[in-house]
């Protein structure tokens, strides 16, 4: 039976490796008139793929990644405005915790688009999948700038809020592991990492243009204003953004690993088919994304939080300083992958545990000085972990998983660890510092889920020279 099943895969490879040869100059983008130019004169890497066409892979995924998380970054830059105008109240702490509740919830829809939008991209393909997630995030973010206040409709406000955050959090279970399928099922394999990491480098920019448009609209228009309606623009931005995602995704060509994919081939129950050949796997890797997972959310949108509540420093300051170290981290994105090239993702996983270990309790201490330069250096020293962590998983997604089922597995996985450590972050640190009393207690929570990823990583497999054609 093994042997049959060796033969079996042997021959769909050489069928595979056939058609990739016969596609080396016909893999495109855009329109037939770019096609012939793409790939004239241009080196051909791995799968056929020149290296014009894969820049422009890469930037398209980009984009579209970047308006996603955007449309996330802004909730949570704005939750003690929105906490004012959807949960009004004595207690502005409880107000805080309600507004970070609903910021969970949205989280609770990720695993659900996860498998939704992971089986329609194991079934269709990348490139329409994709195309659908942008304009649905885009459409419940700009609702949310439209929404009335709770003293126009009352309770309605906060249901309707409820609302557009399920629909950001369903769509957005399907476009972080699509995009980063997209480009590496493109990308060569000795750069996988290298390709990878420009997945996150999105990733954080959205975070870092979110608090620059923020703290630019909080200068022109003025404390007050931005209180009252300024609000609302940051949200209502993501429908030309919106718009400008879904053309460039709309013009991309499918991946050559997914198009080489027979039709009897296609996994007719991804789901299933995951969890019965792969959940160990899963819950293995959903113990490393969890580090990822609450490193990323306390170091893009928390922190922020802290150095108003705990630090003092007025919104203005805080939004600068989270600018600054967002900026600083996209930076770092291209070099934590080139690194993860050349040492592997074993020694990468290990390495990034260990920067979260090191930085957590210093990061909130400076934090809690009311000095934005020391909370500038604070921030920087858990980024670095945070970095680390987010370019190995962007790459790990689909280096652990078959092409068959690559969109469903790591959807799944990577919404699973972010649901319950990304999504609920901000409202259990707040938590943590209401409970206790204790500033640096959310330190001690970071810290006992980075040695659960330490673990859990030293048990996965290296996979930085495994081809993805599997």
């Amino acid at each position: 039976m093994e042997i049959a099943q060796d033969l079996k895969m042997k021959a769909l490879r050489a069928t595979r490796a056939s058609r990739t040869r016969q596609r080396s100059h016909s893999v495109s983008y855009g329109r037939p008139e770019e096609r012939s130019m793409s790939t004239t004169n241009t080196p051909s890497l791995e799968h056929g793929t020149d290296a014009k066409t894969l820049r422009k892979v890469v930037v398209a995924a980009s984009i579209g990644n970047f308006i996603e998380w955007y449309d996330f970054a802004v909730y949570g830059y704005l939750a003690v405005v929105l906490s004012a105008h959807f949960f009004p109240g004595d207690d502005p702490a409880a107000s805080l915790l309600e507004t970070f509740a609903v910021f969970a919830v949205a989280f609770a829809l990720r695993p659900i688009g996860g498998i939704y939008f992971g089986r329609l991209g194991d079934r269709i393909g990348r490139k329409r999948t994709l195309a659908i997630t942008i304009l649905l995030i885009s459409g419940s973010t700009a609702a949310i700038g439209a929404l009335p206040t709770h003293e126009s409709i009352g309770v309605w406000a906060p249901v309707l809020l409820v609302v557009a955050r399920c629909v950001q959090g369903f769509s957005a279970g399907g476009e972080y592991a699509g995009a980063c399928a997209y480009v590496l099922e493109h990308a060569p394999r000795e750069k996988k990492a290298t390709y990878a990491s420009w997945v996150p480098v999105s990733t954080f920019l959205s975070f870092a243009f979110a608090a620059g448009f923020t703290f630019m609209l909080s200068l022109l228009l003025g404390g007050t204003v931005m209180d009252d309606w300024g609000w609302r623009i940051p949200f209502l931005l993501s429908v030309p953004l919106g718009l400008c995602g879904f053309y460039m995704r709309f013009r991309l060509d499918e991946t050559p690993l997914f198009e080489e994919i027979e039709d009897e081939d296609v996994a007719s129950t991804p789901f299933r088919e995951t969890l019965r050949e792969h959940g160990r796997t899963i819950l293995l890797f959903a113990g490393f994304i969890a580090a990822t997972a609450l490193s990323f959310y306390i170091f893009t949108t928390y922190m922020s939080t802290f150095l108003q509540v705990v630090g003092g420093l007025d919104s203005t300051s805080a939004l600068l300083s989270t600018f600054v170290c967002q900026i600083l981290a996209a930076c770092l994105c291209p070099f934590a992958g080139r690194i993860s090239d050349r040492i592997g993702r074993k020694k990468t996983t290990m390495t990034a545990c260990i920067l979260l270990l090191a930085g957590t309790f210093p990061a909130f201490a400076l934090g809690s000085t009311g000095s934005m330069a020391l909370g500038i250096i604070g921030q920087l020293l858990l980024g670095s972990g945070a970095v680390l962590t987010g370019v190995v998983t962007a790459v790990l997604m689909s280096e652990l998983f078959p092409t068959r089922v690559r969109y469903t597995a790591s959807a799944v996985t990577y919404n699973l660890a972010y649901t319950i450590f990304g999504g609920t972050a901000p409202f259990i640190a707040t938590w943590l510092i209401t409970a206790t009393g204790n500033n640096l207690s959310p330190a001690i929570y970071l810290l006992a889920i980075s040695i659960m990823a330490l673990v859990t990583a030293s048990r996965l497999p290296e996979t930085s020279k495994r081809s993805l054609d599997f």
